[in-house]
């Protein structure tokens, strides 16, 4: 037995000091996706490429975050939280001096295509709020991390604009340059490493195949507007993404330590929580996308403001500044109502600012406090996710979890900007020698957003009370241990698929964990003391023990001995039949399982579904047969097949469990 648990630093810096530095990550991202936004009509011009050219400026970023994220995610559960945020950082540092320095086109999309790595920056920030912060401070803190994000991008568009015009273009990569470096030394000097991680081996091949997959979905998504919905490469993209990700599902379910563990996605709670954030994050970009078009828009149109980039930018300052304002607010709704109903809170005011801006729209001051109502509202359902996510799955998965829960969010993000775009371009009105969008298609995005916020309500209804009001169990991060171990069988053969559960001797839940296929489970406890122990795998009864942990021992294996079985004796008359066929078929008439019987007439097969079957056993020479029903819960069932001397076949009465 072993302590495996990594050295902690004995200094530690204040909850609220991490919880800034972890905060202002969440701007740093944002700033990587909305500093060349306002640039890309002038990037054609600057570097002699054509417009659609530029666009890979944004489509890059958009690719790299995607492939990124679930990796990075998995790779900080595994190998160090801290950690994967300074590799995060380092290479979006690296990516923006290439661009600023490069000179080319060419230098310019890769360095882009490394400040992609930021996105990842935020789930496993929010990972590390779970292991560092007291659980009073954890909701508001991610609260405030959701926030930042729009403090981000309303700062990045004047941003972007004022250093434009007054430094040059290569001036925004050296701010984010400057920005990701300082970040950088603040995660190094205040934020702690994590001891909560998951052993095992990392999935080379799903990693790979899911970057592929992702990478086609969303190059299709993005460029679906400007190469056509039904070009070849679009839908060749479509085609391979699909291909992919069928592959990728059943080797997922295989392989012992997935890339992402799609049974616990496939939890009620976590798939409804990630439905819903796909919902909300399409509705959330519309917002955005609507808003900055509106006020830059010429007068003309009849509501457009003409507004130039750096004004238009600084109109969206209040959405971001609410977000920030909103953040206790969202904290407070978490910790007294639970995640459910912050999400259900968020998406109807999102639908309220949607509904409203269909039918007010006359003004600048009317256009941003829709606009802020939404953002509001935004900022409410993004703080419920990863509570929700981290409450529903385990502790030493929060970081992959979140992975995936924010790279579900970003498909919709791309999925709003491409409807936005065929829609904006599809309904249009004259603007003396050009065509711009119509009010009218506005009204139709806004209630495309409204109602996607309302399916987003429906999937927040579906997931269960109890798994919303549970909270991620957040512990003193100085005394938190990592207990590991396996479940075995009683000849130490690993028994898969099992589950370890951890409870508080009071009997309020810990964590809990899935083996591996080598019997392996991991968990995290919130310190030293006795504990619940329970270890099931399919086919075996359940074990469950109290152990008192002192800190010292995290080493704890379990050795299943009973196995649940169908088993009885053959017999013909009086005397047990060698060597006789039994089979197992569902009531149905499926085929289940088909054994022999030993020397003494017994057979043993393991114990089916519950459910309604037939039992047969024929004679391995006179061919004689019998059946017989039983009925199987999830107990051991003993049924003797006894036929007759002078009967061919006996129909028993049902035997049940």
């Amino acid at each position: 037995m072993t302590d495996s648990a990594a050295t902690r630093p004995s200094r530690r810096l204040s909850p609220s000091a991490i919880t800034a530095v972890l905060a202002l990550s969440g701007t740093v991202v944002a700033l990587m996706q909305t500093l060349v936004v306002p640039l890309l009509p002038d990037f054609p011009r600057i570097l002699d490429v054509t417009a659609d050219d530029a666009s890979w400026l944004v489509t890059a970023t958009l690719l790299s975050s995607a492939v990124a994220t679930p990796i990075v995610s998995r790779s900080a559960d595994m190998y160090g939280k801290r950690r994967m945020m300074v590799a995060c950082l380092a290479i979006m540092v690296a990516g923006s001096i290439m661009a600023a320095v490069g000179g080319t086109f060419l230098w310019l999309i890769i360095g882009r295509a490394l400040q992609g790595f930021s996105s990842a920056l935020i789930p496993v920030g929010i990972s590390i709020m779970r292991d560092e912060l007291p659980k009073e401070k954890m909701g508001s803190a991610v609260a405030l991390m959701s926030a930042t994000l729009g403090i981000g991008s309303a700062l990045g568009l004047p941003l972007a604009g004022v250093l434009y015009e007054g430094l040059g273009w290569e001036s925004i990569f050296w701010v984010a340059a400057g920005a990701g470096s300082l970040l950088l030394l603040a995660v190094v000097l205040v934020v702690p490493e994590s001891k909560v991680r998951t052993p095992g081996r990392f999935d080379y091949a799903g990693a790979l195949v899911l970057s592929a997959a992702l990478g086609s979905l969303l190059l299709a998504i993005s460029k679906g507007g400007s190469w056509g919905w039904d070009s070849e490469p679009v839908l060749l993209l479509f085609l391979a993404a699909a291909v992919l990700l069928a592959a990728w599902v059943p080797y997922e379910l295989k392989v012992g330590q997935p890339m992402v563990d799609l049974r616990t996605s496939a939890r009620r709670p976590v798939l409804m929580t990630n439905i819903a954030s796909l919902l909300i994050g399409f509705a959330m970009f519309a917002n955005m996308l609507l808003t900055t078009q509106q006020l830059q828009l010429p007068t003309a149109t009849g509501y457009g403001f003409q507004l130039n980039v750096i004004t238009a930018g600084l109109c969206m300052v209040p959405s971001g500044l609410a977000m920030v304002v909103f953040a206790p607010v969202s904290g407070g709704i978490i910790r007294r109502f639970g995640g459910k109903t912050a999400l259900m809170t968020g998406a109807c005011v999102m639908i309220a600012g949607y509904v409203g801006r269909v039918f007010f729209h006359d003004s600048i001051t009317v256009v941003v406090i829709g606009s802020t109502v939404v953002s509001v509202g935004t900022a409410i359902a993004y703080a419920a996710m990863p509570t929700l996510i981290m409450g529903a799955v385990p502790i030493t998965e929060t970081a992959s979890a979140n992975g995936l829960n924010s790279l579900v969010r970003s498909i919709g993000t791309s999925t709003s900007s491409a409807a936005v775009a065929a829609v904006l371009t599809s309904v249009t009105m004259n603007l003396g020698p050009v065509r711009a969008p119509s009010f009218a298609a506005f009204q139709d995005v806004f209630w495309m957003a409204a109602m996607a916020s309302a399916a987003s309500v429906l999937a927040a209804i579906a997931i269960p009370r109890a798994a919303a009001h549970r909270p991620a169990v957040p512990a003193v991060a100085a005394t938190e241990l990592v207990v590991q171990g396996r479940v075995l069988a009683a000849d130490h053969r690993p028994l898969t698929p099992a589950v370890v559960t951890v409870l508080q001797t009071t009997g309020e839940p810990i964590d809990w964990s899935r083996v591996d296929t080598e019997g392996n489970y991991s968990v995290a406890l919130p310190g030293a003391g006795k504990y619940l122990m329970v270890a099931n795998a399919a086919g075996w009864a359940p074990m469950a023990e109290v152990f008192d942990f002192d800190g010292r021992t995290l080493q704890q294996n379990f050795l299943l001995h009973d196995r649940l079985e169908l088993s009885g004796t053959a017999t013909l008359g009086a005397e047990p039949v060698a060597r006789a066929v039994v089979s197992l078929l569902q009531a149905s008439g499926e085929h289940v399982a088909t054994t022999t019987t030993d020397d003494d007439g017994v057979y043993r097969l393991p114990l089916p579904a519950a459910g309604r079957y037939i039992v047969t056993m024929l004679h391995p020479v006179n061919h004689q047969a019998m059946a017989r029903k039983l009925a199987v819960d999830n107990r051991s069932v003993t049924v003797d097949l006894r036929a007759p001397l002078r009967e061919p076949q006996n129909a028993g009465e049902p035997v049940r469990a």
